[in-house]
Parts: C-alpha cells; sequence; structure tokens
C-alpha cells in the first residue's frame, strides 16, 4: 500500500439514487444475463477517491419485492482525514456507478425483500471474499479470484443490524489491519420507524517498525475532527445503530447522557434485548466485529461526544497524519488534541435555555499537583482535595482524593492547576451543564468553549447531581501520559443523610502504573491492596472504577480455588432494576471509563482474595479477610 500527500482531488459528483427504467433495465440485465468473467482493472494512474459513507443512503435499486445491488471491489485512494491531506491507496468497495465508499455502500431492505447481487473484484493480484451477503442470521462467504465476477440471490431474513465485509487476500493481524472494506446490512420489520442512524467504525494500520504501527481510525469514513456534527435539539430521541467493523474492542462512552442499549449482535446475529434486560450506561465496551442499538434523549443543550474510551483511540497520536507533536497533545483546541473515533454532538435549545440553581451549592477546591515520581509512569501526578489547609505544594493522591458528595446538591469544585502544563477535568458519568463537561476547547455551546486549566489558573465545574451512584473524574488532556501518570479519581453520591461508612463501603480505583501495554495495575494507587478487613454477618458495597488507558481488566474475589458470588447493584453509576439484582459469581470485567457496584454478603468468615488475572496470569491481587 502507498501513503502519501497530494493535491486536493477533484470535487466528486453527486451520488443519484433514482434512476430511470432504461438505468434499470440495464441493470436487469446485468445481473441476471453476463455471465460471471474477468473485467480490465482500472490503471492505478487513476485510482477514483473514496467517499465517506454516512450511510443516510442505501444502495440499490427496488424493483417490486427486489433490491439489485451492484459491487465492486477495486483500489481507491482514500483520505481518511482532510480532504486534500495524506491519503492511502487500498482496495475499497463500491456501488458501480458511484464513488467507492469507506464503509462499504449501505444495505437496507425491509423482512421479506429479496437480495440480487452482482459482485466484482477488480483487483490484479488477490482473491477477495466476500462475506455476510447471505440470508441472516447466517454469515455465509464467497470467493473471487482477481478479475471475477458472481452473482448472489437471497432472501434478506431476519431483522436486525448485521454488516458484510470483502477481504482481499489475508491479514496478519500483527502487521497491519484491513478493515476498511465492511459495510453495514440493516433488516428492517415491515412498519418500522427508519429514523435512526447508522455509524461504522473502520480501521485501516500499517506497522511502521517493530513498535509503531500508522493508523487511520474512522467512523463513517472519517477521523475526528473531520467525522459529522451529529445536531439535535434540546428534548430529541436519537437512535443509533453502533457497528464496530473492526478486530479491536471499543468502550464507547457518551459525554454528559446515560444511553439504553436496546440490541447487540454481531454479523450474524441480532439478539433484540427484552425490557428486562436492557441495560443504561454511559459506556459500552463493543466487542469486535459486533453491533448495538442504543437510544437517548438529548435533554441538555451544548456540545458533547461520543467516542471510545481507549486512550490510544483518540488522543493526537490516533491522527493519520504525519508530524503531531507534544504541542499537539497540549493544545486547548479539541481539533488538535483529540483524534480518531470521536463523534461530535451540538445539542440545540428548542426553548427556554434551562440554567442550574446554583444558590446554596457546596463548594470545594481541588488541586492538581505533581510530587517525586515512583513506580513506572513518565510522572506522579494527582487529584488532591484541600480540606482544613493548602496541602504541600507537592503532595499527592494517587488515585486523586475520593470526592464523596450528596445527589440533588449542587456543587462547585474550583479546579486549580499547580502543573506546568494545562489540563482539563471531565466528570465522567455525570448529567451536568455542557461547559463543566471538561472537554478543552469544545465543552460549552457556540462561540463560548471552555478552556483549558492554565498553570496556576483554575475552573470551576457547576455540577448537577441527579442521581447516587460511582463515578469517575479524570484527565480530558494528554490523556495517555496525564492518565497514566495518576490524574483520575472516584466520586462517590451518596442519597441525601447518608455518610459515607468506610467500614461497609469499600473503593477499588483500578487505573496503569505507566503507559506500558500490557499495563501494570495499580488499585488505589498501589500494586498491591493492603489486607481489607470486613465485618462477618454484614453486607459491604464494593465500589469498581476502572480508569487505565485501554483496560479489560478481570477481577474477581476467591476464596482458596472457588469464586465467591455477589449481587450487581449498579452499572456507570445507574442502578439497576430488582430483577437484574441476582446473586451470581463474584468476577467482572472492567473497561476503561466503567463503574460497577456489588453487595458482597460477607456470611462466611476466613481469607479471600481479590485477584486480577490474564488467562490464568495473576497480574493483581489483594487479601481480604472476613471475620
Amino acid at each position: 500500500m502507498y501513503v502519501g500527500r497530494a493535491a486536493p482531488p477533484p470535487p466528486l459528483e453527486p451520488i443519484v439514487h433514482s434512476r430511470d427504467t432504461a438505468t434499470i433495465t440495464a441493470l436487469v440485465v446485468a445481473l441476471f444475463i453476463l455471465p460471471p468473467g474477468h473485467v480490465t482493472p482500472r490503471s492505478t494512474a487513476s485510482l477514483p477517491v473514496v467517499a465517506p459513507n454516512d450511510n443516510r443512503q442505501a444502495a440499490g435499486i427496488m424493483r417490486g419485492d427486489t433490491l439489485f445491488v451492484d459491487f465492486e471491489i477495486r483500489m481507491a485512494r482514500w483520505y481518511p482525514e482532510v480532504a486534500d491531506g495524506e491519503f492511502i491507496e487500498t482496495p475499497v468497495i463500491g456501488e458501480v456507478g458511484h464513488a467507492p465508499a469507506v464503509p462499504g455502500p449501505l444495505i437496507r431492505v425491509r423482512e421479506g425483500t429479496t437480495l440480487v447481487a452482482r459482485l466484482t473484484n477488480h483487483l490484479t493480484d488477490s482473491t477477495v471474499t466476500w462475506r455476510g451477503l447471505s440470508s441472516k442470521p447466517s454469515h455465509d462467504s464467497v470467493a473471487l479470484r482477481p478479475g471475477e465476477s458472481t452473482t448472489l440471490r437471497f432472501d434478506a431474513g431476519r431483522a436486525g443490524t448485521y454488516f458484510y465485509s470483502a477481504r482481499a487476500g489475508t491479514v496478519d493481524w500483527n502487521a497491519r489491519e484491513r478493515e476498511q472494506t465492511i459495510g453495514a446490512f440493516v433488516i428492517d420489520r415491515p412498519g418500522a420507524r427508519t429514523d435512526d442512524r447508522i455509524f461504522v467504525m473502520n480501521i485501516w494500520s500499517e506497522r511502521v517498525d517493530s513498535i509503531n504501527s500508522r493508523n487511520a481510525l474512522a467512523i463513517n469514513g472519517r477521523g475526528w475532527p473531520y467525522t459529522e456534527r451529529i445536531m439535535a435539539n434540546r428534548g430529541d430521541t436519537l437512535r443509533w445503530r453502533i457497528i464496530n467493523g473492526t478486530h479491536r474492542p471499543h468502550p464507547m462512552h457518551l459525554h454528559g447522557f446515560y444511553y439504553d442499549i436496546l440490541s447487540r449482535g454481531d454479523g450474524g446475529s441480532d439478539s433484540v434485548l427484552l425490557p428486562r434486560e436492557r441495560e443504561t450506561v454511559v459506556t459500552e465496551r463493543m466487542k469486535p466485529f459486533t453491533t448495538m442499538t442504543m437510544r437517548w434523549v438529548a435533554e441538555r443543550e451544548g456540545n458533547w461526544l461520543f467516542h471510545c474510551h481507549l486512550s490510544f483511540h483518540v488522543n493526537a497520536d490516533a491522527r493519520y497524519a504525519t508530524g503531531v507533536s507534544h504541542e499537539d497533545h497540549m493544545s486547548g483546541d479539541a481539533m488538535r488534541h483529540m483524534a480518531g473515533l470521536v463523534l461530535g454532538i451540538d445539542v440545540r435549545s428548542s426553548g427556554t435555555v434551562l440554567h442550574d440553581n446554583r444558590a446554596g451549592a457546596r463548594r470545594l477546591r481541588l488541586l492538581v499537583q505533581e510530587g517525586p515520581r515512583r513506580g513506572r509512569a513518565m510522572r506522579a501526578l494527582g487529584f488532591v482535595l484541600q480540606k482544613d489547609a493548602p496541602p504541600a505544594s507537592d503532595s499527592i493522591e494517587i488515585a486523586g482524593t475520593p470526592l464523596v458528595l450528596t445527589r440533588g446538591q449542587p456543587t462547585d469544585i474550583t479546579v486549580v492547576n499547580h502543573l506546568r502544563e494545562v489540563t482539563a477535568v471531565h466528570w465522567h458519568g455525570i448529567e451536568l451543564e455542557s461547559w463543566s463537561d471538561g472537554v478543552a476547547g469544545w465543552s460549552g455551546a457556540m462561540k463560548r468553549l471552555a478552556p483549558p486549566i492554565a498553570p496556576r489558573d483554575s475552573f470551576v465545574a457547576h455540577l448537577t447531581l441527579k442521581r447516587a451512584g460511582t463515578f469517575i473524574y479524570h484527565t480530558h488532556l494528554n490523556d495517555v501520559e496525564q492518565l497514566t501518570s495518576g490524574l483520575y479519581g472516584a466520586l462517590v453520591v451518596l442519597e441525601p443523610g447518608r455518610r459515607f461508612d468506610a467500614t461497609t463501603d469499600h473503593l477499588f480505583v483500578v487505573g496503569w502504573d505507566g503507559a506500558e501495554d500490557p499495563p501494570h495495575l495499580l488499585v488505589n494507587g498501589d500494586s498491591t491492596l493492603p489486607t481489607l478487613t470486613l465485618a462477618a454477618g454484614r453486607h459491604h458495597r464494593l465500589r469498581f472504577v476502572f480508569i487505565g488507558a485501554v483496560g479489560g481488566e478481570v477481577f474477581s474475589v476467591r476464596r482458596g480455588a472457588d469464586t465467591a458470588r455477589w449481587t450487581p447493584l449498579a452499572r456507570d453509576g445507574f442502578a439497576l432494576p430488582a430483577f437484574q439484582r441476582t446473586e451470581r459469581l463474584a468476577k467482572v470485567q472492567g473497561w476503561a471509563g466503567q463503574t460497577y457496584d456489588y453487595d458482597f454478603n460477607a456470611s462466611t468468615p476466613g481469607e479471600y482474595a481479590l485477584v486480577a488475572d490474564d488467562d490464568g496470569k495473576v497480574r493483581w491481587s489483594g487479601r481480604i479477610v472476613v471475620h
């Protein structure tokens, strides 16, 4: 594959999806009369330019109850970011007569539709395996040698969110990724609403040396800040279909709001969740090559984000363009310090603008400080809550001081930056005003955007505490360096009249000690947990906060070789309904940006262990004694 720079590409002709009778007749003749055979490849000197596909317009021609599509795969020039920037020459799927597209052309039909799909491989040096163009829930495949074409006919199958793909040759996942040739395949029930949006994540990468890769990470064909801006009015209900068309997991986080998960699936299945099965979250981990249908309500105006919470997928280094500098990571401009798998959301006011009543607000002062280096991290950074007197200038806490707040009580937190560089604080999972959300150069609205917190300066975050639960606060600038050096902490919101009781309420804040991957884990800032003593015969609340740069840690409570049992209480600060609070094995896999609360009934005295392991290899452990 060749990568490089070029002059701005010529403008593309608009994609026209209405065709006259002659055009339909020509396509039908091509699909039913022309035999499979070889086609003449296009010279690489005149490669077509890829069009980013927003998945708003379905491909093909309907004739009665049959959809005809004519797809081809050929070399094309893809600009994954700015249209006159750096490009990739790579195989891409296109609809004949239209520009090739990333993601591939959208197939969207009703149940009961018959599909006739003509597929052509224009590549000269690779066999292409087409997969997923079959009656759902099957995910069958067909291989075409260079220059071959074929026609498939099948019933659409069962309603749901699926995808199809065309893979050229074989992929060595350790050296490269080729996921730009994946497209959405949606089947609607008759009469179902179709005003949802479809977002497909694609990744292209190439190893440049033994350590580093060059990556293009895109949502609907573009990486931030060139991804589509989602516009909504306050009060709108938004329904999205998300397709992870990559072989990597992505914990997808929505700022400022919760969303309901309505269905989950993969390329060959889609399970609609019953109301009792649905989860309400702010961060959902999507496994490789899976789908999710989500719904949320844009209750507050301002700028918001929906993004992968893996730091390496959204910081400045996720940019495909070369020349990313330290100044980009530290920039107060959100167009520079973020990149990759990020969508921006602009919620406009549809009437009277709502303002929080700050009368009687509780006021706290949170210091951002640096201390002597320790462990494997590049630096030792921490958040320290100022109490009776300011702490020493090099005093830090890793994880940051747990903030214990009260539901319904407005709280203003003055964040004072004692570092030598700018920073920002995101109040993760909190339903609040956009200005306080903590994304420098983005949070806010219109021309009033929140700045980064400069050295020796401060910023007042106005928190609206709508629910009790376990949340997170963490840096949202220069993520990898600042986060893995300690700029994160737990935020616990209690019901009015309740006090935090450390004898029955226990926090486990899981972060990284440095940016190495696989990571060196810290729990509550330590590589080992001081012996935790639990009173026997009592119920204990175990609060887990996962805020590493990546995540995926599996923690369990064990007694000898056996796994103990516990009952889930909440996820991402959202209290579970009673029918979901069923006792189960005490085991949780947490990804960056997730929190979990469990009730642990310490009914049996003895020694237990809290263990994090990876395929049987213990990566962290702590001792628990029940007596």
